[in-house]
């Protein structure tokens, strides 16, 4: 006869950040009896007054010992900060005795970021710090990544401003990204760059915060280097078709090659249009299928206990219409 499994320990659980995955992120956790922390550089009252029982403490993220001092008997810390901020916060958790980091790492798999990434963003700093401190004999950080490719309020109405998020990647409008929905237009690079068709996972910020919050309560003891979730797997053509059906017309979206993209990489790196660069380079790190998530596993994790089982994420075509309207 199968034992039921044994339940967690109730843990203090950190979220860095204020902006708005954090505050998803809050919305899902605080539902179980963990108790929540919120830190951020800001006044966010809207946390505690929206979310009984979490609490938030504004601090510096720039002072170390402030960040250490605050997180004194957290268990576990998730980042939803990047850059030289989270490097920070890094080290503040491992001189807190933090058992359990989750990075600010939502996008693709990790073992398919090139090694000279151009949209790092410290990326690579941040996992070779956690790697350190996970192997120390002395004070050990486990860490764990959950990967969910590309999310799906980038197509929203207003794009990813509408939910306070992006802004420290640049990409909080519609026009930062791929395919303006409700203007009916973009610019894509369809295909690898030896001409395979891209493919790239979509998953909306809510179910990636539905499945932490249930990984959460399943008990982190095992969890892997990496949680890997995807709500949908399409090609770059298909993400604009989809686009095109729920809307109901054509779009005046340009489709490009990876060799042209590439070209006009070089010549706004030349003539320092920074702005043009880097979204240029988030077309090429699509058709590089950077944000497409292989071998998922969250999902089957949470959904193998009982206890923690739980709806599958929405597919891109159901969440486009629930934000957009089916077709007339």
């Amino acid at each position: 006869m199968r034992q039921p499994a044994a339940q967690p320990s109730m843990m203090r659980i950190a979220i860095a950040g204020g902006g708005g995955l954090a505050y998803v992120l809050a919305a899902q956790i605080t539902q179980g009896a963990n108790a929540v922390l919120v830190i951020s550089q800001h006044a966010h009252p809207e946390f505690e007054q929206d979310f009984p029982g979490c609490q938030v403490a504004q601090v510096d993220f720039s002072n170390v010992d402030e960040l250490r001092y605050t997180l004194l008997g957290v268990d576990l810390l998730i980042s939803t900060i990047s850059g030289s901020q989270q490097l920070d916060l890094i080290d503040a958790a491992r001189q807190a005795r933090v058992r359990l980091f989750v990075p600010s790492e939502f996008e693709g798999d990790v073992e398919h970021r090139p090694a000279d990434d151009p949209l790092d963003r410290h990326s690579h700093a941040a996992r070779d710090l956690l790697d350190h401190w996970a192997l120390s004999t002395t004070n050990n950080m486990r860490y764990t990544i959950f990967s969910c490719g590309i999310f799906m309020e980038r197509f929203a109405p207003g794009g990813l401003e509408q939910y306070r998020m992006g802004a420290g990647s640049g990409l909080q409008t519609p026009n930062d990204y791929l395919i303006n929905v409700g203007e009916a237009t973009g610019e894509i690079v369809e295909g690898t760059a030896s001409g395979r068709p891209a493919r790239v996972s979509l998953t909306s910020v809510y179910d990636l915060a539905r499945f932490v919050a249930a990984a959460i309560e399943m008990g982190p003891a095992n969890w892997p280097r990496e949680y890997r979730i995807r709500g949908d797997s399409l090609t770059v053509r298909d993400i604009l078709a989809t686009c095109e059906a729920v809307r109901g017309i054509r779009f005046g979206a340009v489709s490009r090659s990876y060799q042209d993209v590439e070209a006009e990489v070089v010549q706004c790196e030349q003539a320092q249009y920074l702005s043009r660069w880097y979204y240029l380079q988030r077309l090429l790190q699509t058709a590089n299928e950077r944000y497409h998530i292989r071998r998922p596993n969250l999902v089957e994790d949470v959904n193998r206990a009982e206890a923690t089982r739980i709806a599958p994420p929405t597919r891109f075509r159901r969440w486009l219409e629930n934000v957009w309207g089916p077709a007339v």
